[in-house]
C-alpha cells in the first residue's frame, strides 16, 4: 500500500469566540492527530498550515479577518484535490463539515477515527 495524503479536518475555530489562544490549543490538537497519522505510515496535512501563513503573507493581521477569511476554506478545497482522504475529527466546525462535503464530492475516502485508517506498514 502507498502513503495516503490525508487532510485533518475538525474544530479550529469553532466554539473559541475569536480567542487566538483557543484556537491554537484546537489546531495543537489536531496536530497530535496528524503526528497519528504519520506514525501509520501516511502523510497528515492540515489546511491551516497552508492557509494561515499565505494570509499573513497577504497582508491579514488576525485570524478571522477578511483576508484571512479568503484563504482559509479556499485553500483547503484545494488541498483535497490533492489528497486520498479526510479524517474528520469530533466537534462541531462548518467549515470540517464542509472538508467533508467536498470529499464527498471527489469520492475520497472519509474517516471518522484513527482506528479506521489502514495501516501503512511500508511507509
Amino acid at each position: 500500500m502507498k502513503s495516503l495524503i490525508i487532510l485533518i479536518a475538525g474544530p479550529v475555530r469553532s466554539g473559541t469566540n475569536g480567542d487566538e489562544r483557543l484556537i491554537h490549543e484546537n489546531l495543537a490538537r489536531m496536530e497530535q492527530t496528524a503526528l497519528a497519522v504519520y506514525q501509520q505510515g501516511h502523510i497528515p496535512v492540515i489546511g491551516e498550515w497552508l492557509a494561515f501563513p499565505l494570509s499573513a503573507a497577504a497582508g491579514s493581521q488576525k485570524i478571522g479577518d477578511e483576508i484571512s477569511e479568503a484563504f482559509l476554506y479556499p485553500v483547503a478545497h484545494r488541498l483535497l484535490t490533492r489528497c486520498d482522504a479526510v479524517l474528520r475529527l469530533t466537534g462541531a466546525s462548518n467549515g470540517a463539515d464542509n472538508d467533508v462535503r467536498v470529499a464527498n464530492e471527489l469520492g475520497l475516502a472519509v474517516y471518522y477515527s484513527l482506528e479506521e485508517i489502514p495501516v501503512n506498514i511500508a511507509g
